[in-house]
């Protein structure tokens, strides 16, 4: 079968739509209709049902959607074992989001280089979306994230817990409004535990999307903000940040994900590096 018809269907069923594939796949809708007719030909059964709504999968699709997911993640690993690097074995590929790069995954491929050096490895960074869509369809082994949502064909493991603290900068005598709160982007589960606890807060002067340069700004010029606990420790004891009393605490936990069908001789050894690195960052 032609992997890219593989492909084709599973954006289908992703989108819910085969305009919405053709889009995200850049093609012509008609292009689409007729990789999902060959299919269906191959098949000699229809896969969806398609109405005014979009396209549902068929009892027959629901059946070829995990044989659909296997072909693509399959075809993804040989592309990559026939391309290993010499002297080394085999190859996996990790991604993570952005603010968990520095430092649990820097420990991490310094661990790796010393603990599995015959392991090729290859890294991306990005939304937490895109890296799940490619545990997916097979072109990411496995994903670091701090929120999990649940998928099919997709196992997400608890790495560690942490917590997200207010701080503000001192020293303390120097008086902060509440427009120096700096509002940063945890993701919605942090966004809406925030409002609840503080329903009465002024929306924030200035939000920032990434923790590291939210800590940066406010240490330049002054503010409060909530940061993941362990990054935030040396400027407390430093005495340039402190906690400030009777804030919520918010839970922060950041998870292994990577396909039911993975190697798990291959996961035991990353998730090892990981916790060992979890240890060290966390």
């Amino acid at each position: 079968m032609d992997i890219g018809i593989a492909r084709t269907f599973l954006e289908v069923v992703k989108t819910g739509s085969f305009v919405g594939a053709a889009a995200n796949l850049n093609l012509t809708q008609t292009a689409v209709s007729a990789r999902i007719r060959v299919l269906e030909e191959q098949l000699n059964c229809s896969v969806f049902i398609r109405n005014k709504a979009g396209a549902k999968l068929t009892p027959a699709g629901e059946q070829f959607l995990r044989f659909a997911t296997t072909l693509v993640q399959v075809w993804s690993r040989a592309r990559r074992a026939v391309a290993l690097p010499p002297g080394r074995e085999t190859v996996v590929t990790v991604g993570a989001e952005l603010s968990l790069w520095s430092p649990l995954l820097r420990h991490w491929l310094l661990w790796m280089r010393c603990e599995c050096p015959e392991i090729a490895i290859r890294t991306q960074i990005d939304m937490a979306e895109n890296l799940m869509e490619r545990i997916q369809d097979g072109s990411l082994d496995v994903a670091i994230l701090y929120a999990a949502p649940r998928r099919p064909g997709v196992v997400a493991e608890l790495l560690f817990e942490e917590k997200l603290v207010m701080v503000r900068t001192t020293p303390t005598t120097a008086p902060l409004t509440p427009q120096d709160h700096v509002q940063i982007d945890w993701g919605d589960e942090f966004a809406a535990s925030f409002q609840a606890a503080f329903p009465d807060h002024p929306n924030a002067v200035v939000s920032i999307s990434y923790g590291p340069l939210a800590l940066e700004y406010i240490l330049a010029t002054g503010g409060s903000g909530y940061f993941r606990q362990g990054i935030i420790h040396p400027y407390l004891e430093e005495n340039r940040l402190v906690l400030v009393p009777g804030s919520p605490e918010f839970s922060y936990s950041a998870y292994v994900v990577h396909s039911t069908k993975a190697d798990p001789g291959m996961m035991n050894r990353i998730r090892e590096g990981l916790r060992v690195s979890a240890k060290v960052a966390v």
